[in-house]
């Protein structure tokens, strides 16, 4: 693929993730004020950007085999363990920015989490077998996931055991 074109595919492919999730949050916003509608208008325009997206990467070659596709996750989840996030934290306490530093600092505890199970289910992927794992649990506050049960208050932004969605 020539370079202007892949560039273009990366940029569009950005965009409609970044819609896809705004649109779904959205939807969240709408659905809390009782606006069903527009809750449902805004799931189904998100999942359109989601088709839009998911055929981006396609072109990219972006979408491979499982153990090729964890490795990408791995890889992902790593830089923004080791680069992207610490980076950011800096910026966020260097101009006082609360808020974000305290966002910052919870994603970054859950990439960390991430990364590891990513990398659990490649080792057994790589021999053509599925992940054993049991009920994954995600703090609805900070994104905090484990497996198995929900504690009873979050380790990293201390939200109750209800405030856990169960996978």
């Amino acid at each position: 693929m020539k370079t202007m074109t892949e560039r273009a595919l990366k940029e569009a492919f950005a965009g409609e993730s970044q819609a896809h999730v705004r649109y779904l949050i959205f939807a969240e916003e709408a659905e809390k004020r009782r606006f069903e509608n527009i809750a449902r208008l805004f799931r189904a325009i998100a999942f359109s950007e989601y088709i839009h997206a998911k055929n981006h990467l396609k072109a990219l070659g972006g979408i491979k085999e499982t153990v090729d596709n964890l490795q990408a996750a791995i890889n992902g989840e790593t830089f923004e363990v080791e680069e992207m996030y610490p980076a950011y934290s800096a910026v966020a306490e260097t101009q006082g920015e609360r808020e974000a530093q305290r966002v910052i600092k919870w994603a970054l505890e859950a990439e960390k989490i991430h990364a590891s199970l990513y990398e659990k289910a490649k080792s057994v992927a790589s021999e053509k077998r599925d992940i054993s794992i049991g009920k994954i649990y995600v703090c609805e506050r900070c994104g905090y996931t484990v497996e198995g049960g929900a504690p009873e208050r979050c380790p990293v932004c201390g939200a109750p055991k209800e405030r856990f969605k169960e996978f």
